[in-house]
């Protein structure tokens, strides 16, 4: 029984270690971009929420309109 490669180039023991490198590093930026977008619509929702929320200068109208200045 005679089991051949199909035509595939045989690597060796250094190329084999690059592509499982590559292919780690690869990963990694697919999950640090998922994680990227979860962050980005995370922040878009909480965005939403606040802007639903009353804004901070109908609160404050009056703050700082009458100063007291002793001398």
């Amino acid at each position: 029984m005679d089991i051949s490669s199909g035509g595939l180039p045989s690597i060796d023991n250094s190329q084999g270690s690059q592509v499982y490198s590559a292919a780690l590093a690869k990963s990694h930026q697919k999950l640090e971009g998922e994680a990227a977008l979860a962050l980005i619509q995370s922040a878009a929702s909480s965005s939403q929420i606040v802007s639903n929320q009353p804004s901070a200068s109908s609160v404050t109208a009056t703050l700082g309109q009458n100063i007291n200045i002793r001398v």
